[in-house]
């Protein structure tokens, strides 16, 4: 399967354009390292948007939804580095969901993602007919990579120290729809087809959001591994 793992942390925000330079800075060359080093977190990645809002789209892996609310996570989130504090103090828009995976179809990771934000008024139909229709017509879809289906969970503990830093509670998605595929055309051309609205909404969904973003970078635990960055936990 595509996803590593069947738990997922989607993510969508913005950035102060005053701190955008550093939030990049940081986002790669410490706050992802230091996730995936998180015991049982197995892949970040980062996009932009074209026509998204947020500008930032995105998530981790991790071998079961449960790691989010591991000891070493929390610690994490409870004891930001000062690089963290400073970029954190300037997002905008944040929405942050723990997610179980669906289902999940494809093999490797595409340059680009369609990333879906949806609601359902019968969740248990939605899942079926996701899985055994839309993901499979999406998948069958010439340059499409793959497609994942994510069930978020509602929000539970407190506030962390990070959250705190954001000055808002974080927004949540019911469920999220991704597409990866080699280029932007391939999911632009289906945004009239298979991923139209009124095709969406016949499956089952509704409150449809979309945005599509461009890889700015993956990070693996294996990488991470074989690189010899000690982890976070």
């Amino acid at each position: 399967m595509a996803l590593l793992g069947t738990g997922v942390l989607a993510i969508w925000n913005g950035i102060a354009p005053e701190a955008e330079a550093d939030f990049a800075a940081w986002h790669v060359n410490e706050h992802i390292p230091e996730r995936v080093g998180v015991p049982g977190f197995l892949r970040g990645r980062r996009y932009v948007a074209q026509d998204g809002h947020p500008k930032y789209f995105n998530f981790y892996e991790a071998e079961t939804a449960e790691v989010f609310a591991s000891a070493p996570y929390q610690a994490r989130l409870n004891d930001p580095t000062p690089w963290t504090q400073r970029v954190i103090a300037h997002f905008t828009d944040t929405s942050r969901t723990v997610c179980d995976v669906v289902a999940t179809q494809g093999i490797g990771e595409g340059s680009w993602i369609e990333a879906i934000q949806l609601e359902t008024a019968a969740p248990e139909a939605f899942a079926a007919s996701a899985r055994d229709t839309l993901l499979p017509a999406l998948r069958a879809e010439a340059g499409i990579v793959a497609v994942h289906l994510l069930r978020g969970r509602p929000a539970t503990g407190g506030l962390t120290v990070e959250m705190r830093l954001r000055g808002r509670p974080d927004a949540t998605a019911a469920w999220i729809l991704l597409i990866e595929a080699v280029g932007a055309a391939p999911i632009v051309a289906l945004r009239d087809g298979v991923l139209a609205e009124a095709a969406l909404r016949q499956a089952g969904a509704a409150k449809v959001t979309r945005g599509l973003y461009a890889l700015q970078f993956a990070l693996s635990r294996a990488e991470l591994d074989r690189a010899g960055t000690p982890g976070a936990g």
